[in-house]
């Protein structure tokens, strides 16, 4: 059940399952909103009991709160601000003390697409998040790569999962994130600071599937079990048996 509420200056969307044992934080605009309650579902079916408290918090400029530095525009004329610092400060500040209770809790930070992008900036910011679940994360932005190679992660687990078609793009620059995620996760499992990362690649394009491949990250943060690939093709087989069955 999601409750609707108001934190700091932000809407936020709280979904609480079983005896509390983490804390997800997930930033979200209205694309995300869509199918969120799907990715929750997802991940209390698959997380093996383990109780969580699910706390998205909207996003209004998506490409300006959640870029670390000022970029061009990729597609489209909007460009990339600067403001995922004050993002950042949001959730530290405002956002985890008010969900936390006091309750000494790992916090685990995720999200898709950009969204992924900032909670993998996040961790290299701040050792508050115990864990990042970054799904098809804009790892294609300009300067990322050298900024992750100079710096040390802050969270010991990683989860990174990118579409198989993402990279088949004729922009130049979003073309780039193959190579670039595959350079993030060797610069992961080579940072004394990550005890365990995975990088999973998923069929489709950046749009197949966001709440599945999310749920995914924080699952595998939640369950940190090798075998849950396995368990999510056989979840997508039995859905695709229900929809044929519905027609």
């Amino acid at each position: 059940m999601m409750t609707k509420t108001s934190i700091g200056s932000r809407a936020c969307y709280i979904y609480e399952y079983g005896a509390l044992q983490a804390i997800l934080i997930q930033p979200v605009d209205d694309h995300d909103l869509e199918v969120l309650d799907s990715e929750v579902d997802h991940i209390a079916r698959l997380a093996e009991g383990k109780g969580f408290i699910l706390v998205a918090f909207k996003i209004d400029d998506w490409n300006s709160e959640l870029a670390p530095w000022a970029a061009p525009a990729v597609f489209g004329d909007e460009s990339f601000g600067s403001g995922a610092r004050e993002t950042l400060d949001y959730v530290t500040k405002t956002l985890l003390p008010e969900v936390s209770h006091g309750h000494d809790l790992p916090v685990y930070i995720g999200g898709y697409s950009l969204a992924g992008f900032f909670s993998l900036w996040a961790a290299y910011q701040t050792d508050v998040f115990a864990g990042v679940a970054a799904a098809s994360p804009s790892v294609w932005f300009p300067g990322w790569i050298d900024y992750a190679g100079e710096n040390s992660i802050k969270a010991e687990k990683v989860y990174l999962s990118l579409g198989d078609k993402e990279e088949k793009t004729r922009n130049p620059v979003m073309r780039t994130v193959g190579d670039n995620i595959r350079k993030q996760i060797e610069i992961l499992e080579r940072d004394p600071s990550c005890r365990d990362c995975v990088l999973e690649m998923n069929q489709g394009n950046h749009f197949k599937e966001p709440d599945l491949r999310t749920a995914k990250g924080f699952v595998w943060l939640l369950r940190d079990m090798s075998s849950l690939l396995e368990e999510f093709c056989t979840v997508k087989d039995e859905d695709a048996s229900d929809r044929k069955g519905a027609f």
